[in-house]
């Protein structure tokens, strides 16, 4: 059985801690990872609570590596992240749902990549589509087919956080073409695509971005639970279903230094 990996942010972690649920500490050469496996009927899935169990981990301190890694280890080839967002255009109020496609990275000082040099090697990876495209079509597909409105495309602005983004830095973003500002698409996205994973991002929009509705941002947190719940529906069902894998994701790393310390199994 081939385990496939879902990633959440806020407000996803309590949707999957029932009973068939299990937290699960997993090493990494980078650090552990708490991946939430499930059993039973749903033995099929892999969660990894982004921010912790608690919610103690800021954006800025996530370890993507380790979070990415132990979905590997696992053997997970494709993964669904969820994501909450603010919206750069008025077609994203609160509510709206986005399957972005491309990625501008404004985050600083991440760990963001496994080929640091020395035992791990030294490669270049081709970013030019940064989420699986079959994925996506294939996300794009199941929403139609479960009444769930989906905006088919988006560019994700990865800011670093943990502070919100001041009314100008929104402005920069907008005039840059951005439709969406979140703080976790960076350095995750890079990081599964050097593994070789299909990885796409689905996304919830909880507000308009600052000072695009007056002086003070507003949340819609209290809708927050059912918009997940929505969200995870579509997800798992379309992991559960077929995957041509028409893509590149497997492809594009030019290597310049052959890495010695992958080695770990699958």
């Amino acid at each position: 059985m081939t385990i496939k990996g879902i990633i959440g942010g806020t407000g996803y972690g309590a949707l999957l801690s029932s009973s068939e649920f299990t937290p699960t500490e997993i090493n990494t050469p980078f650090g552990d990872a708490l991946v939430t496996l499930g059993s039973g009927q749903n033995g099929d899935l892999a969660f990894i609570p982004r921010h912790g169990a608690d919610h103690s981990f800021p954006p800025h301190r996530v370890n993507y590596r380790a979070n990415l890694m132990a979905l590997y280890q696992l053997g997970v080839e494709r993964i669904i992240a969820l994501s909450t967002v603010g919206g750069l255009v008025e077609s994203i109020p609160a509510g709206a749902f986005v399957l972005v496609d491309q990625l501008v990275d404004f985050t600083q000082g991440r760990d963001e990549t496994f080929f640091d040099g020395g035992e791990w090697g030294t490669a270049h990876t081709d970013m030019t589509e940064p989420f699986c495209r079959a994925l996506s079509t294939d996300i794009l597909g199941q929403a139609a087919s479960s009444g769930v409105e989906v905006q088919p495309s988006g560019v994700y602005m990865a800011f670093r956080g943990p502070r919100l983004e001041t009314a100008a830095e929104i402005q920069v973003f907008v005039q840059l073409g951005g439709t969406v500002v979140g703080m976790t698409g960076a350095p995750e996205a890079t990081l599964a695509r050097e593994l070789g994973m299909h990885y796409a991002m689905l996304c919830t929009s909880v507000n308009l971005a600052a000072g695009l509705e007056g002086s003070n941002i507003k949340f819609s947190r209290d809708k927050q639970a059912a918009w997940g719940e929505t969200l995870l529906g579509v997800t798992i069902a379309t992991l559960r279903g077929d995957f041509t894998g028409n893509c590149g994701c497997t492809e594009g790393r030019r290597i310049l230094h052959q890495p010695t310390a992958w080695t770990v199994e699958r």
